[in-house]
């Protein structure tokens, strides 16, 4: 391993434009969603299934790596080597892509979920390997400014991905009214999959054949925790179990009927018989919705109760149980689950409620503003948390994290008016971003002060967007994007701290838990099915109360293990 005190820089900066790929990707999700809703006919659960394979997929990935390693008694990715790993992972998703575009070619929602999945699968490796190779590539001590680095290029592309990934999808920067999509040609959508594929493969050429790219290998042994392993393969197994019925019961005798009154709806223009064919498929579908939302809110108990289970076992008996003994890793891997699964709810969903004539009723190709700059959100919080892994002087860290989100915001703008959107409806969200500031200033970069302030800005803006519409609504759930910016890094580093020589298989744990984004957007995609999009945002409200919660009870038993949480470093990146 490489443990100059100078920088890789031609390393590093191949590595970023990794960083940049999961932001691009994840973030153009969002407008993908409603797109495939109008192109498919989905309802808003399925639609939402588009996060479900590719959050699950890091899952999946990380979990797979956990058992494998268990098994053999080594890191896999430390087996390899960060280089390797990042070099396979990379092919792994130029495999996906050349799934998507097969997908694509036929036509099939179902293929290209599996694209998607595979495409995420592989980001899970790179993503295991990314950020400890990142702090390899030069002295330790700004390890952490490295990684902030890869950080702000992530959501870049979080920024960028919405524009181009709406124009492959709609073939123009111009309004298409959601009638016309099922018509619309999707060979742009190939064109981009075979771009986003050869640069898998280039980028993966560039870390292999760079002799200034080291190895990376990392030999030490892997901590036992086979009953940590045994219950997370049957939290697993359990939650293939709720979610396979409701996938199943959209092919029952029920939900054909449904399709059937619906395609009926659309034939006639007598407006007593459609109300009367309405009637009929609000009482039919009713019953069924409420079984698929038990089943979907089963899931979530099941990780809930698993991660409790694995505390309670391992406080009576720690061996087998690895880094799960400790009460911050496991209360932190819950908190993860819930963030991750927040932040791209309110942002998945976030199509689907503009479409309300209250919130505009604007299209799906009219979105793409309003995607970016929830996204772009990401990247003025991320930009300015970065500021702390600097060592400026005080009075220029002060001026940076007050001046660095308008310039961010400034990005924003200038993106999408470049690209032909009319940004004007959006300028007074700098009051918000104002707001944020303040919040960064009182949060003094203490990780359980920043996730209570910022947790607390998060219930305040989602309560303001369920008790009112139009533009505070959306400058409101907008905000969203804001309050979660900064709380990866705090969560992340509250629930490793004091674990020692587990602090490996505890981010390994945690890195699992981005299956939160899998889970909880099909929830609340399903509750907005009962309840409407609107009143379905009490998910994200719900989730933001927790992680105040987090915060507290981390505090808390941080403080019984005399732990100064006051040191703790929560400027780290996602």
């Amino acid at each position: 391993m490489n443990n100059n005190k100078e920088t890789n820089y031609s390393a590093l900066y191949t590595l970023i434009v990794v960083f940049f790929f999961w932001g691009f990707i994840a973030a153009g999700n969002s407008i993908f969603i409603p797109f495939c809703k109008n192109y498919f006919h989905l309802d808003q659960f399925q639609s939402q299934l588009i996060d479900f394979a590719f959050y699950s997929a890091y899952y999946v990935g990380a979990l797979l790596l956990f058992i494998f390693g268990t098994l053999s008694g080594r890191d896999i990715v430390g087996k390899w080597g960060y280089k390797k790993s990042i070099v396979y992972g990379l092919l792994f998703s130029a495999l996906g892509a050349a799934a998507m575009i097969v997908a694509v070619e036929v036509n099939l929602y179902f293929g290209m979920l599996i694209g998607l999945f595979i495409v995420a699968l592989g980001f899970s490796l790179q993503q295991t390997a990314a950020n400890p190779f990142a702090v390899l590539l030069g002295d330790p001590k700004t390890g952490a400014s490295r990684v902030n680095l890869g950080g702000a290029v992530n959501s870049f592309g979080t920024t960028i991905g919405p524009l181009v990934i709406g124009y492959a999808l709609f073939g123009t920067f111009e309004t298409v009214s959601d009638t016309e999509i099922s018509n619309l040609p999707l060979n742009k959508v190939i064109y981009l999959y075979i771009g986003v594929g050869l640069l898998f493969i280039l980028a993966a050429a560039l870390f292999h054949f760079s002799k200034k790219v080291p190895a990376g290998i990392n030999n030490e042994p892997m901590e036992s925790a086979n009953k940590a392993k045994n219950t997370l393969i049957t939290m697993t197994v359990l939650l293939a179990c709720m979610f396979i019925p409701v996938f199943l019961s959209y092919k029952s005798d029920i939900a054909l009927q449904i399709v059937g009154l619906q395609e009926q709806i659309k034939s006639t223009s007598d407006s007593g018989l459609i109300q009367q064919l309405k009637d009929q498929v609000r009482e039919i579908g009713h019953p069924l919705e409420l079984k698929r939302m038990a089943l979907l809110f089963g899931a979530f108990i099941v990780v809930v109760a698993s991660l409790l289970f694995s505390y309670n076992r391992a406080t009576k008996t720690a061996e087998g149980w690895g880094a799960m003994k400790y009460p911050q890793l496991v209360l932190g891997m819950l908190a993860l689950f819930i963030y991750v699964g927040v932040e791209v709810a309110i942002g998945s969903n976030l199509g689907e409620l503009l479409t309300l004539e209250e919130f505009g009723s604007l299209q799906s190709s009219e979105i793409t503003p309003y995607i970016s700059m929830y996204w772009g959100g990401m990247m003025i919080g991320r930009w300015a948390g970065a500021v702390a892994a600097f060592n400026f002087a005080k009075a220029t860290k002060q001026i940076l994290v007050a001046t660095i989100p308008f310039v961010a915001f400034g990005i924003i703008l200038a993106v999408n008016s470049i690209a032909g959107f009319d940004m004007s409806h959006l300028f007074f969200f700098a009051i918000c971003i104002a707001v944020q500031v303040i919040a960064f200033f009182i949060s003094k970069e203490k990780p359980v002060r920043t996730l209570v302030i910022f947790g607390t800005l998060g219930v305040l803006s989602m309560l303001i967007g369920l008790i009112s519409s139009g533009t505070i609504a959306i400058y409101a759930f907008l905000t969203g994007g804001l309050a979660c910016s900064i709380m990866w890094g705090s969560i992340f580093s509250l629930s490793i701290v004091g674990i020692g020589k587990y602090t490996e298989q505890g981010s390994a744990f945690l890195v699992m838990m981005i299956l939160g984004g899998g889970i909880i957007p099909p929830i609340q995609g399903k509750l907005a099915d009962i309840i409407g999009i609107h009143n379905s945002y009490i998910i994200p409200l719900l989730g933001f109360m927790y992680i105040i919660i987090f915060a507290i009870l981390a505090k808390r038993f941080l403080k019984k293990q005399n732990i100064d949480i006051d040191q703790v470093d929560g400027s780290t990146s996602h």
